[in-house]
């Protein structure tokens, strides 16, 4: 399919890439037209390589001829603009010049997602979208098998948890756990430990933590700041820490959990 050039910012062809830097009208737009949006060439290289239901792609000419090889085929729409058009349309300079939308999905069960896992992470609260796009790119980076989220985490699909992902929000599984904390029951079911990742002092250190051959984890994280709530720090059945230096308190939730995936992907499996 050849490419469609469009030379103004108000054609309607190119009306859900309207207003990109505007964070409540494009949670309202994308959630209510159901769709997501995929920022930047790498980002919408990794979305053509899956099986999401490409909507249309927006590129400059520079963009398009470098990801020729996956848009030539393409059956969705491809739109080519002007940087100035694309400045204009999207609200912001939006330098990567490649954005895509695509149709929102279903959600799995948890116990599909689960099945054939032995590495999970579980999200409570997690609400900041740049953790959230990157505690998935850490999962996929470290060999973690699916992420689980409470129903107050943030929106995966969010452009900006999508970008900061590079895309990983599309490979790594994930569905959401509901009820909250009861659905934890579904992972012990599972053959999961639950291993709660928390800075208090009488927490095992996590070097201390060595799984036993094929055993099943889950590593709980909460957000920063209130961290994991007491009564699923309760239902965990280990809880572990991150030995920081003196006058640390903590550390950023995407970076805890890189060092804990690591470590009971590379390290201890």
């Amino acid at each position: 399919m050849q490419p469609t050039v469009i030379d103004r910012a108000g054609d309607p062809r190119i009306a859900e890439y309207v207003g990109l830097s505007d964070p409540e009208l494009r949670r309202r737009v994308e959630e209510d037209g159901g769709f997501f949006v995929a920022e930047g060439p790498l980002v919408v290289r990794t979305l053509l390589a899956t099986q999401h239901r490409v909507r249309s792609v927006l590129v400059t000419r520079a963009q398009y001829d470098a990801l020729a090889d996956v848009l030539t085929d393409l059956a969705a729409p491809v739109y080519v603009v002007t940087p100035a058009l694309m400045r204009e349309t999207v609200g912001f300079d939006l330098h990567r010049g490649a954005v895509a939308t695509a149709d929102r999905y279903p959600l799995p069960s948890v116990r599909s997602v689960l099945a054939g896992a032995t590495r999970v992470g579980v999200l409570e609260r997690v609400n900041d979208h740049e953790n959230l796009g990157g505690l998935f790119r850490n999962a996929a980076a470290f060999g973690i098998d699916a992420l689980l989220l409470c129903p107050q985490s943030s929106d995966p699909l969010y452009r900006r948890s999508v970008r900061v992902s590079i895309g990983h929000v599309l490979t790594v599984p994930w569905t959401r756990a509901a009820p909250w904390p009861a659905a934890l029951h579904e992972l012990q079911a599972e053959g999961f430990r639950l291993v709660a990742l928390t800075p208090a002092a009488d927490a095992l250190p996590i070097d201390d933590l060595v799984p036993a051959a094929g055993e099943k984890l889950a590593l709980l994280l909460g957000a920063e700041g209130p961290g994991l709530s007491a009564e699923t720090l309760e239902r965990a059945d280990l809880r572990v820490r991150i030995p920081t230096a003196p006058g640390v308190d903590s550390l950023n939730v995407s970076v805890a959990a890189a060092i804990a995936f690591h470590h009971v992907t590379y390290v201890r499996r």
